[in-house]
């Protein structure tokens, strides 16, 4: 490895493949070379991954080489990372070769401390957006590399809150969040005996370590099992120039597809919050707005990523699923990467491209798993049958299920291995929870919208899923679930339909769909290039 550079900068990266680049890092520096308006910033290839796990220590001059890399990162902004004039704040995210949304770990707002707070504060003008990004650093830095559990950074950050007389973080003044901030820093170092370390290169230190360890954590073990990924692979770690969804109602972040990931439609489909930083949309805790909206909203904005999204798919000749960043009403795209899809999808995206011109037959045909097309034959709710749904959610992934409802990922495991057809109920689902989604026969979730992790993960697995399905209250320490009058508890048979959002009380009538002519075109394609798909004559 001592010939290859220990980190490139995006402009830097033309001529190294995916598998040192990792998705990531690749569509960043593919991004760069097109000219859109990328946050410049820095990727550790995946060799020096691999060469950490071998020695069990980062090589030597590597934080050495990323200081020198991000100083020139820091002259392109007018900032310099760790200086109280015009801080540069970075996040940190690993990038593996192929694609494992949220299996492995990413923190936010790193180079911060107690000093840069205050001069970020003085220099935006806005104190509470400084400790509000102060405070998201330390829980991120604290979760994912100190192990600090999740769990009881909430309980204490909302002891914290409550002192104040408060319930909710976001009525909290600057003064009192800076507050919160300095006695979540102490409960951490009180509680558990941890420390986060003040000096931002010793931050960024333990934070690239993290990353290169998460590769190994046990959802992305589980992901790379599902899915038959080589264990040897290993992550590059993107160190970008932070921008800020949560600057102001003209700030915000989003995720689009290119293509509607559940029928492909083309259409721009995805959803956006404002006043949010990237996290907020895909842990589902808030239920983002419809990108149909961001049209009405900032209809200049809109069109650019229209444009973008077009040039990117063109480009790379697939689908893209983007994360993007408005700050003060300035549009960045932070990633592009082929999108998760749903079977159905995938057919009439791979025929509608070869229609475009886009690609060949062939290379539609390569791009389907044509053994998992009898998938294509599973039923569906009929539509003729009188029954009333009880309530209703969005449609994220399609397909119907009916199984008994459970709401641990344990139970999910534990029943769906004795054969019993279970769904997976949740306020919402985390990475971690990988295992229960992959074992259930569908998914429902209160919260969260069409691109949260549960969508995602449920459409990549071919799972039914209804998501943000709000009328319904989860009590998930009695293990149950409330419509109006009506309560579900743990083990009672519920029926969703994720292609309409619609959730029934026990086992509803259900239909044989019927093909599609996408799907008749492209079973004549995987004739001609003799694939066999199981399950169909044609």
């Amino acid at each position: 490895m001592s010939s290859k550079p220990l980190a490139l900068l995006f402009e830097e990266a033309e001529g190294f493949s995916r598998m040192e680049l990792g998705g990531k890092g690749f569509g960043l520096a593919e991004m760069t070379r097109l000219g859109l308006p990328v946050p410049p910033g820095l990727i550790i290839p995946t060799y020096v991954c691999k060469s950490y796990h071998v020695d069990g220590k980062l090589p030597e001059n590597l934080m050495e080489t990323v200081i020198k890399k991000l100083e020139k990162v820091g002259e392109k902004l007018g900032r310099r990372f760790g200086s109280p004039e015009h801080p540069l704040l970075v996040s940190v995210r690993s990038g593996a070769p192929v694609s494992m949304p949220g299996m492995m770990d990413t923190v936010l707002n790193l180079g911060i401390n107690d000093n840069l707070a205050e001069a970020l504060a003085r220099e935006s003008g806005n104190p509470r957006f400084a400790y509000e990004t102060y405070l998201r650093f330390v829980k991120s830095f604290s979760e994912v590399v100190l192990k600090v559990p999740d769990e009881a950074l909430d309980e204490l950050q909302e002891q914290l809150v409550k002192s104040f007389g408060s319930s909710d973080l976001s009525s909290l003044s600057a003064e009192e969040l800076k507050k919160v901030v300095k006695g979540l820093l102490e409960g951490i170092r009180n509680r558990f005996g941890k420390e986060v370390p003040m000096r931002p290169e010793k931050q960024l230190e333990l934070a690239i370590e993290a990353v290169f360890k998460s590769w190994n954590n046990p959802r992305a073990r589980t992901y790379r099992k599902i899915y038959k990924i080589p264990e040897d692979l290993c992550t590059a770690v993107v160190v970008q120039s932070m921008v800020f969804g949560n600057l102001g109602p003209n700030s915000g972040t989003g995720v689009c597809f290119t293509r509607n990931p559940s029928t492909g439609e083309k259409k721009l489909y995805g959803e956006y919050l404002m006043n949010a930083q990237g996290e907020d949309i895909v842990a589902g805790e808030r239920t983002p707005k419809p990108i149909d909206e961001l049209e009405k909203e900032f209809p200049e904005l809109y069109s650019q990523l229209v444009e973008i999204a077009s040039k990117l798919e063109s480009h790379f000749k697939d689908m893209q699923d983007i994360e993007f960043t408005i700050q003060e009403g300035k549009l960045y795209i932070l990633q592009t990467r082929s999108g998760k899809r749903s079977l159905k999808a995938a057919v009439k995206i791979a025929v509608d491209m070869v229609k475009e011109g886009l690609i060949t037959e062939r290379e539609a045909v390569e791009r389907v798993e044509v053994k998992k097309l009898s998938q294509l034959l599973k039923p569906r709710v009929d539509p003729k049958a009188n029954v009333k749904p009880i309530a209703k959610g969005l449609n994220a992934s399609p397909g119907a299920a009916t199984g008994k409802v459970v709401f641990t990922i344990k139970d999910a495991v534990t029943y769906s291995a004795k054969g019993e057809s279970v769904i997976l109920v949740r306020p919402e689902t985390k990475p971690e929870d990988v295992r229960g989604v992959a074992a259930a026969a569908g998914v429902l979730t209160s919260r969260g919208g069409m691109t949260s992790h549960a969508a995602v993960v449920a459409r990549g697995l071919g799972k039914p899923a209804v998501v943000g399905a709000e009328e319904i209250e989860i009590d998930l320490e009695k293990e149950l679930f409330r419509v109006g009058s009506i309560t579900v508890k743990k083990l009672d048979v519920i029926t969703i339909d994720g292609s309409t959002g619609n959730i029934y009380l026990g086992a509803v009538p259900l239909i044989k769909p019927e093909i599609s002519p996408e799907l008749e075109e492209f079973l004549s394609w995987a004739k001609k290039y003799g694939k066999e798909v199981p399950g169909f004559s044609a």
